[in-house]
């Protein structure tokens, strides 16, 4: 997980790349790959999509639908 420090600076870490996601998911729900399809010329790969994602569900940001398998954003 790549956070801001000594070495990496803050547009490098995934912080920088919450609102490009959250952006998304307050317009609508959408999956895992539906997500990357719309942010993969922002981000590296889907490692840095699925620590951005992790990050955003241990804020309390965004959820995941049981029966769907989407996510979607938690105002």
């Amino acid at each position: 997980m790549k956070l801001p420090n000594k070495v990496i600076c803050y547009n490098e870490s995934i912080i920088s790349k919450f609102p490009v996601v959250l952006t998304i998911l307050k317009v609508k729900e959408c999956s895992i790959y539906q997500l990357f399809n719309q942010i993969k010329n922002q981000i590296e790969d889907v490692n840095e999509l699925i620590d951005i994602l992790d990050g955003l569900f241990a804020l309390g940001k965004i959820e995941i639908r049981e029966d769907t398998g989407r996510i979607y954003y938690v105002a």
